[in-house]
């Protein structure tokens, strides 16, 4: 069984690839092949190879949708990609000879599934977001199987074939995580409301700003436990509180981290999530069944994290504060809402846990597993492609 990957751009479409491709090895061993597609200029170079996959790469572009004479220029380049990409595409197909081609998002998906399926090998696509991206919108007309983590995004894709609720992956460590264990080993009282905030490693602006404010406001209730992660661009937030008299170094209730590394500890420790609205991210808020409050990037394609937060809130799971309304009062006032009814945040915690489908990793491998064609038509398959 040979199975070709095609994914990158963000680890929101790398680590759930990776994750199937681990399941698949660990059911199937040897008897598994697997060959990951990707750009040699974003995060798959580095994440792939490093978790023991072959990797080989092809040159793709996305289409900039602003017409300022250096986009035009871009858009350009990107016409003369995509031609290109397209021969790098058949030449990795045939040399490989993949029993079904599997795409998790990002431009590289494009080209290596429309020419495998136009080589007469079965496809297979994944799609993360409520709001289906450019590529898995346009794949999904031709993908022998569409799996979608969102039921809502059924309603925004044309599809050859019915699809798939399969869920999105989460890592064991999450799932089988228990509160009371990650906070004895956080250190934490278990009679204090632990609120986890972050914006990504880079840092979010926007949400570092309305946490620090939102820590200054609360500075005196000491009502709960805050951690939050500034992220690269982010480092001046200790600075920044330590101006408006905020003394973090002798506080045991206030702890600032540039990342945080054990979010396998540190999110299923928490009562209360302050976060973007990635797809990743909300399924594993899902996964532990947590409250959150969620903050969608608008510098997104799409706005497609709104649709992810939405479809969370829809369900009673969430709260949301679009970036443009965010302010550290509103913040803490829809924090001290939820500290003063703690049935309300049951209420989330319960919805967020019955929105999960916990085996998705197997789902997924399920679904990807039954397109390879048996023995018989392999042979006549090898001979089409060569």
């Amino acid at each position: 069984m040979r199975i070709l990957f095609a994914t990158g751009g963000t680890g929101g479409h790398i680590n759930p690839a990776l994750a199937v491709a681990n399941r698949i090895k660990a059911v199937y061993g040897d008897e598994a092949e697997i060959l990951f597609v990707g750009t040699p200029d974003h995060m798959e170079a580095r994440l792939v190879p490093n978790a023991g996959y072959d990797f080989k790469t092809i040159r793709i572009s996305g289409f900039q949708r602003s017409f300022t004479p250096k986009n035009i220029a871009r858009n350009i380049a990107t016409l003369f990609r995509i031609v290109s990409s397209s021969q790098a595409a058949v030449k990795i197909i045939k040399e490989f000879v993949p029993d079904v081609v599997v795409g998790f998002g990002g431009y590289v998906s494009g080209p290596v599934l429309n020419d495998a399926h136009k080589l007469g090998i079965p496809i297979a696509i994944h799609e993360q977001n409520a709001f289906p991206g450019i590529t898995n919108k346009s794949l999904a007309k031709v993908a022998d199987v569409v799996m979608l983590t969102s039921e809502e995004a059924r309603e925004r894709m044309e599809c050859k074939n019915e699809p798939v609720i399969t869920g999105l992956p989460v890592r064991d460590e999450l799932i089988n995580a228990d509160r009371a264990q990650a906070r004895a080993a956080l250190g934490l009282p278990d009679d204090k409301i632990f609120i986890l905030s972050m914006g990504g490693s880079l840092g979010a602006e926007a949400v570092n700003k309305a946490v620090t404010g939102l820590i200054v406001i609360k500075e005196e209730d000491h009502d709960c436990i805050f951690m939050h992660a500034y992220g690269q661009y982010g480092k001046w937030v200790p600075d920044s509180l330590a101006e408006l008299g905020v003394d973090v170094e002798n506080r045991d209730d206030i702890i600032l981290r540039e990342y945080i590394d054990d979010m396998q500890v540190c999110m299923p420790a928490a009562d209360i999530l302050i976060c973007r609205a990635g797809a990743s991210s909300l399924y594993e808020i899902r996964a532990l069944g947590k409250a959150s409050i969620l903050i969608p990037s608008p510098n997104v394609a799409e706005n497609h994290q709104y649709y992810n937060a939405m479809e969370l809130v829809k369900g009673g799971a969430a709260k949301i504060i679009e970036e443009k309304d965010l302010t550290p009062v509103l913040l803490a006032d829809t924090i001290n809402e939820l500290l003063a009814n703690p049935d309300q945040i049951r209420e989330m915690e319960k919805n967020a846990k019955s929105m999960a489908i916990l085996n998705a990793t197997d789902l997924i491998v399920e679904n990807i597993v039954k397109l390879v064609k048996p023995k018989e038509e392999k042979t006549d398959k090898n001979e089409e492609i060569d």
